[in-house]
């Protein structure tokens, strides 16, 4: 009977950990419920991990003298780990959110990883678990060190990409490699040949081999592909911990990795529409290689105009439509750009915000932004809603937005982002574009629209230049006083 009741409940523990990480995921996709969402997701988490010591209750008689130091160990691990996420988390800005998420989804696919190196140290026969287990191993290998690469480039750790001749071919070498040594591991088990090294030495070999092509995979992605590659890793990393939820017959783990691969993948799909991307382009044969491209030449000249001036402009405007970008997110005026839509609506001006799916560096961080500043959610639009307003608006207010906004998307063919979904900005009355200087996107092409005839530069540190603005309508009030 002591035997029975642990595993009921454990059972039982993982069926509620599994609704309530699914309750929370459901949640998540309002922007209204998300807090709720990810407080009854980690509501669940705390629960399957609770579970999980419970296990200690019917193990082997073998095991017993081991495990007073394996349940210390194990709340260490959770006192240390849970204490370093407390704190980081809590200090890290909204710009530093992307290379947190890259560290954290590592760690997820590390943990799997971990997770089958001990299930393949321990022995399995069964042909199925092993090449379940197998499976696991790659992916989360994979993850692992292609997420601490990408979170070294958002970071700013790793400048540009890494290439080289014959990049393609290495790397699939080193795919093949890894696949070899992973059935030779089955072969051996399954067979019970006598192997050429020792299994351990097998395992580290094929251990090593997955996290170099994890590496080699992502070295030369470019970040303007950031988006994507957080959302595939994330959907590896979802995989990799249902898989290994299957080698250990836990439901909690299969259940929750299958929902995080689900959505990854789902990311990954409306992230590559957004982008103009095939999927089999993204994973299969063009990834992190970018072709060169000759820019068709741009016609008209940059108009630099002073931060007052537009804001007044837009003061007596009747509808203003506002993109943010990344540069938003980096100068942290999203509190003073709420302030100044405030004096705008005040004013009688109908404001509203436009998102496009792959603004800033991680998918949905335009919406985080924005959320935390506390603009209400009935003004946030995405692309597909907002882009027919943009011809009947007479402002659209740039801020730290570059490639969402360039016109080249819709009319030249040569341009690297040719095809992309783009936010029509330059279809408005009137553009203004704050931005520190003349620099490039992520694609790395001039943008077209800065040099239209109905656009105007407002150059500066987004915080300093809506300060700027808000002063100047405040002063028309005040002379009007």
């Amino acid at each position: 009977m002591i035997s029975v009741l642990p595993e009921l409940v454990i059972v039982l523990a993982d069926l509620a950990a599994a609704f309530l990480l699914l309750f929370g995921l459901k949640r998540m996709s309002s922007p209204v419920t998300a807090p709720s969402g990810i407080a009854y997701a980690g509501i669940g988490m705390v629960v399957a991990v609770i579970a999980s010591f419970l296990y200690a209750l019917s193990v082997a008689p073998e095991a017993k003298p081991h495990l007073l130091m394996n349940a210390g160990l194990a709340v260490a691990a959770l006192a240390v780990g849970g204490g370093l996420a407390w704190r980081s988390g809590s200090k890290a800005p909204l710009t530093a959110m992307p290379q947190m998420v890259a560290l954290l989804n590592g760690a997820g696919g590390g943990a799997a990883a971990a997770i089958a190196a001990m299930v393949l140290l321990g022995g399995v026969s069964a042909p199925a678990a092993l090449v379940v287990t197998l499976a696991g191993a790659l992916i989360g290998s994979i993850s692992l060190s292609g997420s601490i690469i990408a979170w070294g480039k958002l970071d700013g750790l790793i400048k540009r990409p890494m290439r080289f001749p014959g990049q393609q071919i290495a790397n699939g070498l080193a795919f093949i490699l890894t696949l070899l040594s992973g059935g030779y591991i089955a072969f051996i088990v399954l067979s019970g040949a006598a192997p050429i090294l020792a299994m351990p030495t097998l395992i580290a070999v094929f251990f090593g081999l997955a996290l170099i092509f994890g590496v080699l995979m992502t070295l030369p992605i470019g970040g303007a592909d950031m988006p994507v590659v957080i959302s595939v890793y994330n959907a590896f990393t979802g995989l990799a911990v249902g898989l290994e939820g299957y080698s250990l017959q836990n439901p909690a783990l299969m259940i929750a990795g299958m929902v995080v691969g689900a959505a990854g993948l789902m990311l990954t799909l409306l992230m590559a529409k957004a982008m103009n991307r095939s999927i089999s382009n993204i994973l299969f044969t063009n990834f992190g290689v970018t072709k060169t491209h000759k820019q068709s030449k741009i016609e008209g000249e940059l108009k630099p105009t002073g931060a007052g001036d537009a804001a007044i402009f837009m003061r007596y405007a009747a509808e203003v439509i506002i993109v943010p970008g990344y540069g938003l997110a980096a100068a942290r005026g999203q509190q003073k750009l709420y302030e100044f839509v405030k004096l705008l609506q005040a004013a009688g001006v109908v404001v509203k915000f436009a998102i496009h799916p792959v603004a800033g560096r991680m998918p949905g961080q335009m919406d985080v932004l924005l959320a935390e500043a506390g603009v209400p959610y009935d003004l946030i639009f995405q692309l597909e809603d907002i882009n027919p307003e943009f011809e009947t608006a007479d402002v659209a207010l740039v801020i730290g937005a570059n490639d969402v906004v360039n016109p080249a998307a819709r009319t030249d063919k040569s341009s690297p982002i040719w095809g992309m979904p783009i936010l029509d900005a330059d279809k408005a009355k009137q553009v203004y574009v704050i931005k520190r200087g003349e620099g490039k996107g992520y694609a790395g092409i001039v943008n077209a629209l800065f040099y239209k005839d109905n656009c105007n530069m407002v150059y500066g540190d987004a915080q300093v230049v809506l300060t700027q603005m808000i002063e100047a309508v405040r002063g028309l009030s005040k002379t009007a006083a």
